[in-house]
């Protein structure tokens, strides 16, 4: 009887085919975020397109790992997948930075059709050669500048404030060549820290400030739109080696279809977001960028030395697609 049982086990198990994968992808962003639907749509897809082979399990709100974190567990293939942001990228690849030159890009698909095009696969060989697959470039959007003292109007008014930014050197280029005192910090720890003061604003797009509610703990946002971000949806190269061919295809195609309609969701909620943030209290300014623009040209050179081939590259192409 026993021999019988373990026989129609080992059918019952041939039958069934082969048990299904399942993977993780981390990403910091919260509800209601681009990133955190784009993720879960890309996990849905996954499965469907690989007929139930490969799953995915999505950890938003660093529940899995912070960015900085899950790169480094991808390198070593314990992690699967992140949507992750430039900024932490840059400690691995420095020229991801680079999108984020100030002023580069005027809108969101000027900045779209340069990371699609050659500068684009350019950064995807540097990051191959880390460990990590780039799948696609999602969007996190231009960036806006929130506090708690004063609008900004012109760079002086940034004098002396603690801004936090991501763990980017060219972000931290960019406050110190408007005289703020940047504070590289993690996305996770930014509400506390603007709630205690311990830094007096921050920035980021506006989705990214409604939908982790920084709003309740900010008094201005001055639309200085001063660099872009991309997100990343970033594959661990061994783990991504192991899929078989048909499901490295079904993969690449479901992170370009969820990058579609992350892209549409940025474009649209940046249109909305502004009059939802004002309903719930915060004061907006526009500004003339064209005091920002010249003060920040220092940062051309400084990048330029680094990487001059990259940085005409990128500049020439953000010409072209404007």
């Amino acid at each position: 009887m026993k021999k019988y049982l373990v026989a129609l086990a080992a059918v019952m198990a041939l039958c069934a085919g082969p048990a299904a994968a399942q993977h993780k992808l981390a990403h910091n962003a919260a509800p209601g975020n681009p990133k955190w639907d784009a993720s879960e749509r890309f996990a849905e897809l996954v499965e469907e397109k690989t007929e139930g082979r490969v799953t995915i399990d999505v950890g938003g709100n660093a529940q899995f790992a912070e960015d900085a974190e899950a790169l480094t567990n991808m390198r070593l293939g314990t992690l699967a997948f992140s949507a992750n942001s430039q900024g932490p990228m840059s400690a691995i690849v420095p020229q991801f930075s680079l999108l984020g030159l100030p002023f580069l890009f005027e809108d969101l698909p000027q900045a779209w059709e340069v990371v699609d095009g050659p500068f684009g696969d350019s950064l995807k060989a540097l990051a191959e050669e880390q460990g990590l697959l780039v799948l696609a470039f999602w969007d996190n959007g231009i960036r806006q500048t929130s506090n708690n003292v004063r609008p900004i109007e012109a760079p002086a008014d940034l004098a002396g404030l603690k801004i936090r930014t991501p763990p980017d050197p060219i972000t931290v280029d960019i406050f110190n060549a408007l005289g703020a005192s940047p504070t590289p910090l993690a996305f996770s720890e930014l509400y506390i820290a603007l709630e205690q003061g311990v830094v007096d604003g921050q920035e980021n797009p506006l989705i990214n400030i409604w939908s982790s509610k920084l709003h309740e703990v900010q008094k201005y946002i001055s639309l200085t739109g001063h660099k872009y971000e991309a997100t990343l949806l970033l594959a661990s190269k061994s783990v991504f080696d192991s899929f078989s061919e048909e499901d490295q295809t079904a993969i690449r195609e479901a992170a370009t279809e969820a990058g579609e309609y992350n892209r549409q969701r940025s474009l649209n909620d940046e249109k909305e977001l502004r009059a939802k943030l004002e309903e719930a209290g915060v004061t907006f300014n526009e500004v003339d960028k064209q005091p920002f623009v010249d003060a920040t040209q220092a940062v051309y050179d400084q990048w330029r030395e680094k990487y001059p081939e990259m940085v005409d590259q990128v500049v020439e192409a953000a010409a072209a697609a404007n």
